[in-house]
């Protein structure tokens, strides 16, 4: 209301030079402005729809991370999910656990301000004691409302300048017939200059010939390289790149655990960026892939992931949740495996993933992690290495079926070549990905063989 008053202040100050007039209409402006953010709800649905619609779109967030007001919380974004009786709105949040008091839900509908809403917080119950945890947010829609926006309040009384996050998810609560994507990847998070641009490269070359639509990454601080290809990648559609500024608002620790790498929140915020991820794409991918970049699930007995699934769900089919083991691949300088450098590489940052042929046995007494591929629709919360909320059920997929491909950077134990064992399957995409890389490399600015022969 109050930047509508403005505008109209300076149309009529085109045409008017009594300052006294200007003066007093401002006044008025700044009086009714007040006193409709403390209209009551029950008479706010009165109010002339341009005014309760003015006052939703002057303040739409636009960022990934949203600091909610009066608190120490912030959202992150606002989807429509109907699956948990009693309520219709999830946000994916982050909060301070040891802060959180009662706070309301308020809606921007089409034609008016909504009745406020009690919210019910969700800390996630893998937090690994960070003082600030991933946190979901119930709200109900009150009723004769279209909600488009939503926000949080810590009391019932206005905020002057609420932060409106817009509504996602329109059909969570529909069976789908058809997605925009089979399989799409999500990338949490990228920070600390990470500039591993070969290895990112080979991998996203890779997944695209194993059916993979769409891979989202959550960009924190990449390299400067890094940066180049990711922007070429977004251009061709196959990246969609959310920046992740999580340092601008907390302290953000560089590993998960508090004891040794302290800070305010696990891994750069790892865990809200794939619960954000899940429901980002629970309306357009039939499943998502929760891993690291240095990690490729691939599939042994198909050619690609389609196949895979199209084998499995049919034989699991309340199944939402598919348990991927992961092995290591160390690197193992031998004749066998340079044969898969390529020269035209050798001045790209980072490793050529095609000389990791060699996986070790992992010890029995040991835990093993894993990662996994999910139908989005069948999660409500999710931690890095399994589920913590489902609505379906597990399973776990035969190593000798499907296993997680794991190109580690930094490995304590150096094994002789007669403990490893043997493994060409990434050899099988060689000679589609080698072109495909240079070629985006290229696009990217990125050195090649060619360049440097002509210099």
């Amino acid at each position: 209301m109050t930047s509508f008053c403005l505008s109209d202040v300076m149309e009529r100050a085109k045409y008017s030079t009594n300052t006294k007039y200007i003066l007093l209409f401002i006044i008025v402006c700044l009086v009714i402005s007040l006193a409709l953010e403390r209209i009551p709800d029950t008479y706010r649905k009165f109010m002339p729809p341009y005014k309760s619609m003015l006052m939703c779109s002057s303040q739409i967030s636009d960022q990934t991370i949203t600091p909610l007001d009066n608190t120490k919380h912030f959202m992150v974004s606002a989807f429509m999910d109907q699956r948990v009786k009693g309520f219709d709105i999830r946000i994916i949040s982050i909060f301070r656990r040891d802060s959180i008091q009662p706070l309301h839900c308020l809606f921007c509908c089409v034609d008016h301000l909504s009745d406020t809403t009690p919210a019910t917080v969700l800390v996630h119950s893998d937090h690994f004691d960070f003082p600030y945890g991933a946190t979901d947010v119930m709200c109900q829609i009150p009723h004769n409302c279209n909600a488009t926006h939503v926000t949080l309040m810590p009391h019932t009384m206005r905020s002057m300048n609420p932060m409106w996050l817009p509504l996602r998810n329109k059909k969570t609560h529909e069976k789908y017939t058809s997605f925009e994507f089979n399989f799409t990847v999500c990338i949490s998070a990228l920070f600390g200059g990470y500039n591993n641009v070969l290895q990112f490269a080979q991998t996203l070359e890779i997944y695209r010939l194993l059916g993979v639509g769409r891979v989202v990454v959550y960009n924190n601080s990449g390299g400067p390289e890094l940066s180049r290809l990711l922007h070429s990648y977004s251009q061709e559609g196959l990246v969609e790149l959310v920046q992740w500024p999580i340092h601008n608002y907390l302290n953000p620790s560089h590993g998960w655990r508090l004891s040794v790498h302290g800070g305010d929140l696990q891994y750069y915020g790892q865990l809200v960026a794939l619960n954000e991820c899940i429901y980002r794409s629970m309306e357009r991918s039939r499943y998502v892939l929760l891993n690291d970049i240095d990690e490729i699930i691939m599939p042994y007995q198909h050619d690609n992931l389609t196949s895979l699934m199209d084998t499995l769900q049919p034989q699991h089919p309340n199944t939402g949740v598919f348990i991927i083991q992961a092995l290591v691949y160390p690197k193992k300088t031998t004749k066998e495996s340079n044969k898969g450098y390529v020269d035209a590489w050798r001045q790209v940052p980072g490793f050529n993933i095609l000389q990791r042929i060699y996986w070790e046995d992992r010890n029995d007494k040991q835990y093993h992690r894993h990662k996994m591929l999910v139908q989005p629709r069948f999660v409500e919360q999710t931690s890095v290495h399994y589920v913590l909320k489902l609505f379906g059920e597990k399973y776990k997929i035969p190593e000798q079926l499907c296993h997680i491909m794991h190109s580690v950077t930094k490995h304590l134990t150096e094994r002789p070549l007669e403990e490893l064992h043997l493994d060409k399957r990434l050899w099988d995409f060689k000679d589609r990905v080698i072109p495909r890389v240079t070629e985006m490399l290229r696009r990217a600015g990125l050195p090649s063989s060619e360049e440097e022969a002509d210099e």
